[in-house]
């Protein structure tokens, strides 16, 4: 049974970090269509800030990321100066008023800035956005980067929380995705931030990578759970070679099968929940006194760009290049190359070159997907209420594909449609149900489990 459905629905569909996806952003949304609705934020709105750095000391081949490899100093000190610059423009285009509540720093491998400059981008960030008194502040971490005086400066700026990808401890699977961590390397930066008085450490895990099996798992999540995180990420490795070249440096018969990534991702899970986590969405787990177990519990938990978040941000602001916004309005995104964003930057101050603007539809159907991906269903009635001239025809999907599931996906009771225990396994493919862009692109995704 449970092979049939992995086989039935395991076909690829977006991850629906956003909705629509951006496959189908277009150029028709420009720099002055971006300006244009950074002006209109106000006070009391509340803005989330994602800033971009696009290196990396060596290129892992798993990654789907925007980055590039560099060994040199000397790109990432030019890029800064353009960062710099956008950040100016960006921030004068913004009221006052509103103000900033969480501040990501993500890549490519942040960690690779320098401590000086990354005390300087925290201030200049200060220095152009309104800053709340409390500000989260959460960095994706690279151990193999990481110094005391790093350390140091990240205590200085605020940091809150520290990111830190894993991947799979087993050094047969590190050298064939050409990333070597140890597990006393990701114990020394736990321990290292820790008492540095940062209270909240995530650790990413990946299924489905090659060579990996369910003891080489099992014994990464063992390592992990040893150092008592307060959220795990369990990612399904995404093969995406199409988009990503590097990723070709992956021999796809090294890669475990669906069923055996089904497995794999089953058998970490259990242990996670076995250790006191709580299942959180598709993919991640947090300690039940986490914010986000807590989120998730009371019906806050949101989703955006970096997956699974507790941040209510009226607005989510991306600067560097390939970072994406997400305004009132519709989503934006940068030039993706760095070069090209550098230029575009310093003649103009922005480097938007494509999103989309938001219809009713749209918004009542971003609404419908993230409810499933987050909470497993969603409310016929508190549809209605939101959105009451759009509500109607996707009540009226929801009630075909409950009519027509025959794997016992879904149901509907009280008018609320709720996912199943085993449908929660294919949430992406039934959030995919009311996409209705999705037949229309010619966008490639990864499988859905």
């Amino acid at each position: 049974m449970v092979k049939d459905l992995l086989d039935k629905y395991s076909a690829a569909v977006p991850r629906y970090t956003s909705y629509p996806t951006a496959p189908h952003f277009h150029s028709g949304v420009d720099c002055g269509k971006y300006s244009q609705w950074l002006s209109t934020l106000s006070a009391g709105q509340s803005i989330s800030l994602y800033i971009h750095i696009p290196y990396c000391d060596r290129l892992c081949w798993f990654c789907a990321c925007h980055t590039r490899h560099t060994l040199k100093y000397g790109p990432i000190k030019t890029y800064l100066e353009a960062l710099f610059v956008e950040i100016e423009q960006v921030g004068a285009r913004v009221s006052a008023e509103s103000k900033v509540v969480e501040v990501h720093l993500g890549g490519g491998s942040p960690t690779m800035l320098r401590p000086e400059d990354m005390v300087a981008l925290m201030a200049h960030l200060r220095a152009h956005f309104s800053f709340a008194e409390a500000v989260e502040l959460s960095v994706e971490m690279d151990p193999n980067d990481l110094d005391e005086g790093r350390f140091d400066a990240l205590a200085a700026i605020g940091l809150t929380r520290a990111s830190l990808g894993v991947q799979d401890f087993d050094p047969v699977v590190q050298k064939t995705i050409n990333r070597i961590q140890t597990f006393e390397q990701t114990k020394s930066v736990v321990e290292a931030v820790r008492a540095r008085g940062v209270t909240s450490v995530n650790c990413d895990i990946l299924y489905g990578l090659p060579h990996q099996t369910v003891e080489t798992l099992q014994s990464t999540v063992r390592d992990i759970l040893s150092l008592a995180p307060d959220r795990v990420a369990l990612f399904g490795y995404a093969h995406v070679p199409w988009m990503k070249k590097h990723q070709t440096m992956i021999a796809e018969d090294a890669l475990p099968g669906v069923g055996q990534r089904f497995e794999q991702m089953s058998r970490a899970a259990s242990m996670l929940v076995d250790a006191g986590y709580q299942a959180i969405g598709i993919d991640h787990f947090a300690l039940p006194d986490d914010s986000m177990a807590t989120a998730a519990r009371e019906g806050r938990l949101r989703r955006n760009f970096q997956g699974y978040t507790t941040d209510a941000a009226d607005a989510l602001i991306g600067l560097g290049a390939s970072s994406i916004s997400q305004l009132p309005q519709g989503y934006v995104q940068n030039m993706a190359a760095t070069g090209e964003y550098q230029r575009m930057v310093k003649q103009g101050g922005l480097a938007a070159v494509r999103g989309i603007a938001l219809s009713t539809d749209d918004r009542a159907r971003a609404a419908v997907i993230e409810q499933i991906m987050c909470d497993f269903g969603f409310s016929f009635a508190e549809l209605r209420r939101a959105f009451p001239q759009d509500a109607e025809l996707i009540i009226t999907e929801a009630k075909v594909f409950a009519g027509s599931d025959r794997d016992g996906l879904c149901s509907i009771e009280q008018d609320y449609f709720a996912l199943t225990r085993v449908g929660r396994t294919f949430a992406r493919s039934v959030a995919a149900v009311f996409d209705c862009y999705l037949s229309n692109g010619k966008a490639r995704h990864s499988i859905a489990v």
